[in-house]
């Protein structure tokens, strides 16, 4: 696969204000025939001064019956996004216009490079992690990083339980707002299970519903409400990060690069 690391490496050859000279920095150009758009790979000369030179050598890597120009514009920073998008067309080449007009492609498109981060929540409330990292990989925030993530989120509602965790999920019969009579099925965590048995006693029994409770892939990054479990290592023999249950976008995103920097390195 042949993705540009920086949208600076392509260049739009159709016009020729300057000649036959290209711009410095450039690897790839997009260029448009009576077909369409052609890709080629130039060599602008390393000898030569001034920002536009003579290029030293010139090929075409994509014909135009090889190349879809993608019509929509997309944030080009969000790679893996582009990827997928560019198995989808079916063509050996995509080009891609981004938001702010510059343009990239993708050549072959091939995920098996990507690292695989698999993320655990649960719903309702709104599942805020998983949500906020397809935010964050949206605005393109861990393109560099080449990764992809699989979002598995439990649904706390088709767990049988006659006691839920809060109000905020919209349950009728919760820990934070209703008087416990002891023999209750709860639908909890280690968290709910300490606040019954400080209130009410050990008469219940529990479904736990902590996340790291599904965790059976890695890496993967979980929430939970124990800020001492927080951090990067291991849970059940798999590798991972786990932030707090209420974590900012800024720290969820430190505890996926710093995952991801870790899980190379082992």
């Amino acid at each position: 696969m042949i993705f540009p690391e920086q949208c600076k490496q392509v260049g739009y050859a159709t016009t020729k204000p300057c000649g036959d000279l290209v711009y410095f920095l450039s690897h790839y150009l997009v260029r448009e025939n009576g077909e369409g758009c052609e890709l080629l790979e130039v060599t602008p000369d390393t000898k030569g001064s001034g920002m536009m030179r003579k290029p030293v050598a010139s090929k075409v890597i994509a014909t135009a019956k090889e190349t879809y120009r993608y019509p929509a514009k997309v944030q080009i920073n969000d790679r893996a996004r582009l990827v997928e998008l560019a198995l989808d067309t079916g063509y050996r080449c995509t080009i891609f216009t981004g938001l702010d007009e510059h343009m990239t492609f993708v050549l072959d498109p091939d995920l098996s490079g990507f690292l695989k981060i698999h993320v655990y929540d649960v719903s309702p409330p709104r599942p805020s992690l998983s949500a906020c990292i397809r935010e964050l990989q949206a605005a393109g925030l861990f393109g560099e990083l080449s990764v992809t993530f699989c979002h598995h989120i439990r649904d706390i509602t088709q767990v049988k339980a006659d006691v839920y965790p809060c109000r905020a999920a919209g349950y009728t019969k919760t820990l934070d707002a209703d008087s416990m009579k002891g023999g209750e099925r709860v639908a909890g965590c280690l968290t709910g299970s300490q606040f019954y048995t400080e209130c009410y006693g050990n008469d219940f029994s529990l479904e736990n519903i902590c996340p790291l409770e599904s965790v059976r892939e890695e890496p993967f990054i979980a929430r939970c409400c124990r800020s001492e479990r927080g951090g990067i290592g291991m849970w059940n023999g798999k590798f991972g990060a786990v932030v707090h249950w209420g974590a900012s976008p800024s720290r969820i995103a430190r505890a996926v690069e710093d995952l991801v920097a870790q899980w190379r390195k082992r």
